[in-house]
C-alpha cells in the first residue's frame, strides 16, 4: 500500500511517498480501517525530525487524525461497537496511508452529515476547544470570548462552540484575510488584527471598556491578552504556536482577580477518563444537529502532494484544517 513512511529523522521536505508498505495487522484491541482522509497537524512536522514528545520507533508512518471506513474481510473483535463498512474517525500513529490500524477506544462513529474530509480533522481539535471553553473556562451565555489564531483549526472550532453556547466572540488574527475567514466561515461577531499595536485597546472598545470574560489562546499571547481581560476573567492556555512559552506577570492575575488555566486534552484519558465520553457526546450531538461544522482549507492535498501541505502548514499559509484526501468518497455524506 501507499504511505508516508519515515525511515530516518529529517525535515518532511526530504521524505517521499512509499508505495510498497505492507498492510498493518491489528492487535486484539485494534481494527483495520481504510483511510479516506487525514488531517495535517503542525506536530507532524516536528515528529519527522524527532522533535515531538511522541517518538515512535523507526520506521514509522506519519499522521495521526483520520476518517475512513472499517475494512472488510477482517475479524472484528468481540465487543467492538463497529462492523465492517462503518464510517469512523479517530487517531492513531500512521494515518498518512491507504490503510491503518487504530485502537477501538480511539475511534468514533462519523455522523451522517459529516464528510470524510470534514471528519479527518475532528478527533484532536474539536474536543480540545469544547473542553477548554466548557470544562476549563466555564463559559456562560452572554459572555465575551476572545479567540486568538482565530482562523486556525482549534480557533475556528472555538468560535463555533462559543457562538453555539450563546457567547459573543471577538476573533483575533494577524491578517485581514484570516479575520474575514473567522467571521465568514466560523461566525465571529467582531475581529481585531493583533499585528496592530493597539489591538488590546480595540478589544476594550468593542466590549464597552469591560474586557473579555474568556481568553482562548493557542498562540502564546496570554500576556498581551491580559490587558483586555475582564474582572474575574478566565484565560485558557491552549498552546504556544508562536514558539515562545510566556512568563506571566502574576500581579495582573491578583489585581484583576482572574484565573489562568490550561487544557491538555490528550491527558484526559489517563487522568479523567470519565469526562471523555461526556465531551464526545456533546460534540457529536452538536455536529449531528448542524450547530457546528468543520471548516477545511480550500486546497485539498493528496498522499502524492503531502509535502506541499506540510510546507503550507509550516509557512502558516493555511486556515481551518488542512486535509489529505487519500481516496475518493464513494458515498456522499447526508448533508
Amino acid at each position: 500500500m501507499k504511505g508516508y513512511l519515515v525511515t530516518e529523522l529529517a525535515h518532511p521536505s526530504k521524505i517521499s511517498l512509499s508505495t510498497n508498505i505492507p498492510v498493518p495487522v491489528p492487535n486484539p484491541d485494534e481494527i483495520l480501517v481504510d483511510v479516506y482522509s487525514a488531517g495535517l497537524n503542525f506536530f507532524d512536522i516536528l515528529q519527522t525530525q524527532g522533535k515531538y514528545q511522541i517518538k515512535p520507533s523507526l520506521p514509522f508512518i506519519l499522521g495521526t487524525e483520520f476518517a475512513g471506513r472499517v475494512s472488510k474481510g477482517q475479524k472484528i473483535p468481540a465487543g467492538c461497537p463497529f462492523k465492517a463498512g462503518d464510517r469512523v474517525f479517530g487517531a492513531t500513529q500512521g494515518a498518512f496511508a491507504e490503510q491503518t490500524v487504530a485502537r477501538i477506544s480511539q475511534l468514533m462513529p462519523l455522523p451522517d452529515n459529516v464528510s470524510y474530509n470534514e471528519g479527518a480533522g475532528l478527533y484532536i481539535t474539536w474536543p480540545t476547544s469544547y473542553e477548554a471553553l466548557v470544562g476549563r473556562a466555564q463559559l456562560k451565555a452572554g459572555e465575551w470570548v476572545l479567540v486568538t489564531a482565530a482562523a486556525g483549526g482549534v480557533g475556528i472550532a472555538a468560535i463555533q462552540f462559543a457562538k453555539a453556547l450563546g457567547a459573543r466572540v471577538i476573533a483575533a488574527a494577524g491578517s485581514d484575510e484570516k479575520l474575514q475567514i473567522a467571521k465568514d466561515r466560523a461566525g465571529a461577531d467582531y475581529t481585531v488584527n493583533y499585528s496592530s499595536p493597539s489591538w488590546t485597546k480595540d478589544v476594550l472598545k468593542i466590549t464597552g471598556g469591560k474586557g473579555v470574560d474568556v481568553i482562548y489562546d493557542p498562540v502564546g499571547l496570554i500576556k498581551d491578552s491580559l490587558k483586555c481581560i475582564a474582572w474575574k476573567g478566565r484565560a485558557v492556555v491552549v498552546g504556544f504556536a508562536a514558539g515562545t512559552i510566556e512568563k506571566i506577570p502574576m500581579n495582573l492575575v491578583l489585581l484583576k482577580n482572574i484565573s489562568i488555566v490550561g487544557i491538555h486534552w490528550g491527558a484526559y484519558t489517563k487522568n479523567e477518563p470519565g469526562r471523555t465520553p461526556e465531551v464526545w457526546r456533546d460534540v457529536l450531538n452538536m455536529l449531528a444537529s448542524g450547530r457546528i461544522k468543520p471548516v477545511n482549507y480550500t486546497e485539498v492535498f493528496t498522499l502524492e502532494t503531502i509535502n506541499d501541505g506540510l510546507a503550507a502548514l509550516e509557512g502558516r499559509k493555511t486556515w481551518g484544517k488542512a486535509i489529505v484526501q487519500v481516496r475518493k468518497e464513494t458515498i456522499e455524506a447526508k448533508l
